[in-house]
């Protein structure tokens, strides 16, 4: 995929999650076969066991105070995205954090991501 490509894609994935659809923005641009990966931990594969991941998370946010993009690069089949979030969660409390989100896209889609941030 071409750099102009991902760019587009991107914007549209960032612009939904920023309008509070990530479910929506998941459906469209996750690969059937998406691996994703926090920090360190053991990966999460195929795109139905990472909607349950997604949605499990979701559903013990209590509070959703805002999201924001403060950074995005954009390589070969490669991007990243420096988010900022602030939300509490039912099981973790409140949460304050930067977080950078690197994907690999193939077909139109993404086929692997990994979130960095703190813990």
């Amino acid at each position: 995929m071409s750099r102009s490509e991902i760019e587009s894609l991107l914007g549209d994935l960032n612009s939904l999650v920023l309008q509070g659809k990530s479910m929506e923005a998941f459906e469209k641009y996750y690969h059937n076969d998406v691996i994703m990966q926090e920090n360190n931990e053991a990966p999460t594969i195929s795109k139905e066991a990472n909607r349950a991941r997604e949605l499990e998370f979701y559903s013990k946010i209590q509070e959703f105070r805002s999201a924001s993009v403060k950074g995005v690069g954009i390589g070969d089949d490669l991007s990243f995205v420096i988010w900022h979030y602030d939300y509490t969660h039912a099981e973790w409390g409140d949460k304050n954090y930067t977080q950078v989100s690197i994907q690999q896209w193939k077909d139109g889609s993404i086929i692997y991501e990994q979130f960095i941030y703190p813990n």
